[in-house]
Protein backbone atom coordinates (compact mmCIF):
# COMPACT_ATOMS: atom_id res chain seq x y z
CA UNK A 1 0.00 0.00 0.00
CA UNK A 2 1.59 3.22 -0.96
CA UNK A 3 2.07 6.14 1.82
CA UNK A 4 -1.18 8.60 2.37
CA UNK A 5 -0.70 11.55 1.11
CA UNK A 6 -3.08 14.66 3.06
CA UNK A 7 -3.92 18.00 0.97
CA UNK A 8 -5.02 21.18 2.42
CA UNK A 9 -7.37 23.61 0.65
CA UNK A 10 -7.78 26.98 2.05
CA UNK A 11 -10.70 28.50 0.38
CA UNK A 12 -9.86 32.57 -0.01
CA UNK A 13 -12.09 34.60 -2.44
CA UNK A 14 -14.11 36.30 -0.19
CA UNK A 15 -13.99 40.07 0.46
CA UNK A 16 -13.83 40.84 4.06
CA UNK A 17 -16.28 43.08 3.90
CA UNK A 18 -17.46 42.47 8.01
CA UNK A 19 -13.63 43.62 8.45
CA UNK A 20 -13.47 46.60 6.22
CA UNK A 21 -10.38 45.80 4.60
CA UNK A 22 -8.32 42.59 3.50
CA UNK A 23 -8.26 40.23 6.40
CA UNK A 24 -6.16 37.63 5.27
CA UNK A 25 -2.98 40.21 4.47
CA UNK A 26 -3.79 41.82 8.32
CA UNK A 27 -0.22 41.48 9.93
CA UNK A 28 0.21 38.92 11.94
CA UNK A 29 3.23 38.13 14.54
CA UNK A 30 6.02 38.61 11.86
CA UNK A 31 4.06 37.44 9.20
CA UNK A 32 0.29 38.25 7.80
CA UNK A 33 -3.26 36.29 8.78
CA UNK A 34 -2.88 33.55 5.63
CA UNK A 35 1.08 33.30 6.12
CA UNK A 36 0.72 32.32 9.61
CA UNK A 37 -2.03 29.87 8.77
CA UNK A 38 -0.35 28.75 6.06
CA UNK A 39 3.49 28.24 8.43
CA UNK A 40 1.31 26.61 10.62
CA UNK A 41 0.49 23.88 7.61
CA UNK A 42 3.92 23.48 6.60
CA UNK A 43 4.47 22.30 10.46
CA UNK A 44 2.66 19.10 9.51
CA UNK A 45 3.15 16.02 6.80
CA UNK A 46 1.07 17.60 3.96
CA UNK A 47 1.69 16.87 0.32
CA UNK A 48 0.74 20.41 -1.20
CA UNK A 49 -1.19 23.28 0.65
CA UNK A 50 -3.66 24.76 -2.09
CA UNK A 51 -4.98 28.30 -1.62
CA UNK A 52 -7.55 29.53 -3.72
CA UNK A 53 -7.42 33.97 -4.44
CA UNK A 54 -10.07 35.79 -6.86
CA UNK A 55 -8.63 36.63 -9.84
CA UNK A 56 -8.43 39.63 -9.18
CA UNK A 57 -6.91 39.31 -5.87
CA UNK A 58 -2.81 39.80 -7.02
CA UNK A 59 -1.47 41.13 -3.73
CA UNK A 60 -3.10 37.75 -1.78
CA UNK A 61 -1.47 35.51 -4.64
CA UNK A 62 1.71 37.03 -4.21
CA UNK A 63 1.46 36.63 -0.40
CA UNK A 64 0.16 33.00 -0.51
CA UNK A 65 3.06 32.21 -2.98
CA UNK A 66 5.59 34.35 -0.96
CA UNK A 67 4.36 31.84 2.25
CA UNK A 68 5.13 28.95 0.19
CA UNK A 69 2.04 27.40 -1.67
CA UNK A 70 0.33 26.69 -4.11
CA UNK A 71 -1.89 29.68 -6.04
CA UNK A 72 -5.16 28.64 -7.86
CA UNK A 73 -7.10 31.67 -9.55
CA UNK A 74 -9.64 30.53 -12.19
CA UNK A 75 -10.87 33.10 -14.45
CA UNK A 76 -13.95 33.99 -12.39
CA UNK A 77 -14.02 34.63 -8.67
CA UNK A 78 -16.47 31.55 -6.95
CA UNK A 79 -19.61 32.75 -6.34
CA UNK A 80 -19.85 30.69 -2.75
CA UNK A 81 -17.61 28.49 -0.80
CA UNK A 82 -18.66 25.32 -1.89
CA UNK A 83 -17.77 26.08 -5.75
CA UNK A 84 -14.12 27.19 -4.27
CA UNK A 85 -13.77 23.89 -2.81
CA UNK A 86 -14.43 22.09 -5.87
CA UNK A 87 -12.07 23.95 -8.09
CA UNK A 88 -9.40 23.39 -5.08
CA UNK A 89 -10.29 19.77 -5.19
CA UNK A 90 -10.30 19.97 -9.24
CA UNK A 91 -6.73 21.33 -9.02
CA UNK A 92 -5.59 18.55 -6.54
CA UNK A 93 -6.72 16.16 -8.85
CA UNK A 94 -5.02 17.23 -12.08
CA UNK A 95 -1.42 18.41 -9.98
CA UNK A 96 -1.35 14.74 -8.25
CA UNK A 97 -3.71 11.96 -8.99
CA UNK A 98 -5.28 11.16 -5.70
CA UNK A 99 -6.09 7.70 -4.54
CA UNK A 100 -9.19 6.88 -2.02
CA UNK A 101 -5.84 6.31 0.02
CA UNK A 102 -5.25 9.84 0.31
CA UNK A 103 -7.36 13.06 2.41
CA UNK A 104 -8.12 16.51 2.10
CA UNK A 105 -8.10 18.95 5.08
CA UNK A 106 -10.45 22.05 4.89
CA UNK A 107 -9.51 25.23 6.70
CA UNK A 108 -10.75 28.49 6.26
CA UNK A 109 -8.25 31.23 5.39
CA UNK A 110 -9.20 33.29 8.61
CA UNK A 111 -8.02 30.50 10.91
CA UNK A 112 -4.39 31.80 12.62
CA UNK A 113 -4.25 30.63 15.64
CA UNK A 114 -4.28 26.53 14.37
CA UNK A 115 -1.74 25.16 16.48
CA UNK A 116 0.88 22.95 15.37
CA UNK A 117 -0.25 20.84 18.65
CA UNK A 118 -3.94 20.61 17.43
CA UNK A 119 -2.70 19.94 13.73
CA UNK A 120 -1.01 17.05 15.03
CA UNK A 121 -3.22 15.39 16.75
CA UNK A 122 -5.98 15.51 13.80
CA UNK A 123 -3.29 14.40 11.52
CA UNK A 124 -3.03 11.24 13.28
CA UNK A 125 -6.05 10.19 13.87
CA UNK A 126 -6.39 10.58 10.33
CA UNK A 127 -4.00 8.79 9.71
CA UNK A 128 -4.95 5.71 12.16
CA UNK A 129 -8.38 5.77 10.42
CA UNK A 130 -8.06 7.32 7.15
CA UNK A 131 -11.96 6.42 5.75
CA UNK A 132 -13.79 8.59 8.52
CA UNK A 133 -14.46 12.40 8.57
CA UNK A 134 -11.82 13.39 10.81
CA UNK A 135 -12.32 16.90 12.80
CA UNK A 136 -11.61 18.90 16.14
CA UNK A 137 -13.91 19.48 19.06
CA UNK A 138 -13.69 21.46 22.39
CA UNK A 139 -16.05 21.87 25.20
CA UNK A 140 -18.35 19.38 22.68
CA UNK A 141 -18.12 22.14 20.34
CA UNK A 142 -16.67 21.45 16.42
CA UNK A 143 -14.44 23.62 14.86
CA UNK A 144 -12.05 23.74 12.57
CA UNK A 145 -9.89 22.32 10.74
CA UNK A 146 -11.99 19.68 9.14
CA UNK A 147 -10.22 16.12 7.44
CA UNK A 148 -12.32 14.54 4.76
CA UNK A 149 -11.31 10.85 3.08
CA UNK A 150 -10.87 12.10 -0.35
CA UNK A 151 -13.25 9.32 -1.81
CA UNK A 152 -15.88 12.16 -1.03
CA UNK A 153 -14.28 14.80 -3.22
CA UNK A 154 -16.50 13.47 -6.08
CA UNK A 155 -19.58 14.05 -3.70
CA UNK A 156 -18.91 17.47 -3.51
CA UNK A 157 -20.41 18.25 -6.95
CA UNK A 158 -23.41 15.75 -6.58
CA UNK A 159 -25.06 18.01 -3.40
CA UNK A 160 -27.80 19.82 -3.67
CA UNK A 161 -27.58 23.35 -5.10
CA UNK A 162 -28.48 24.83 -1.53
CA UNK A 163 -26.11 23.06 0.72
CA UNK A 164 -22.80 23.35 1.62
CA UNK A 165 -19.69 21.14 1.86
CA UNK A 166 -20.81 21.28 5.47
CA UNK A 167 -23.64 18.59 4.16
CA UNK A 168 -20.66 16.26 4.09
CA UNK A 169 -20.77 15.85 7.59
CA UNK A 170 -25.02 15.30 7.84
CA UNK A 171 -25.46 13.02 5.45
CA UNK A 172 -24.63 10.15 7.40
CA UNK A 173 -22.65 8.67 4.40
CA UNK A 174 -19.25 8.53 6.27
CA UNK A 175 -18.43 8.30 9.93
CA UNK A 176 -17.47 10.98 11.66
CA UNK A 177 -14.48 10.94 14.49
CA UNK A 178 -14.41 13.81 16.76
CA UNK A 179 -10.90 14.52 18.47
CA UNK A 180 -11.18 16.58 21.48
CA UNK A 181 -8.46 18.94 21.86
CA UNK A 182 -7.28 21.57 24.79
CA UNK A 183 -7.60 24.33 22.10
CA UNK A 184 -10.76 27.14 22.03
CA UNK A 185 -8.94 28.38 19.01
CA UNK A 186 -10.52 26.01 17.02
CA UNK A 187 -13.37 28.50 16.99
CA UNK A 188 -11.97 31.64 16.53
CA UNK A 189 -12.63 32.73 12.67
CA UNK A 190 -11.62 36.18 12.37
CA UNK A 191 -14.65 38.38 10.53
CA UNK A 192 -14.61 41.39 12.26
CA UNK A 193 -11.42 44.43 13.96
CA UNK A 194 -13.11 42.93 17.02
CA UNK A 195 -12.02 39.37 16.46
CA UNK A 196 -8.65 40.55 14.94
CA UNK A 197 -7.61 42.82 17.89
CA UNK A 198 -8.98 39.27 20.29
CA UNK A 199 -6.75 37.74 17.79
CA UNK A 200 -3.85 39.37 18.56
CA UNK A 201 -4.43 39.47 22.11
CA UNK A 202 -4.47 35.84 22.31
CA UNK A 203 -1.34 35.01 20.03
Amino acid sequence: MSARRLFALIPAAGHSRRMGQPKLLLPFGETTVIGRLIDVLQSADIADICVLVRPDDQPLAEEVERCGATVIQPDEAPPEMRVSVELLLDAIKQRHAPTDNDGWLLIPGDHPLLTPQTLTQLVTKWQDDPTSITLPTHNGRRGHPTIFPWSLAAHVAELPNDVGVNHLLKDGRTEIREVPVNDPMIHLDLDTPEDYMRALRLM
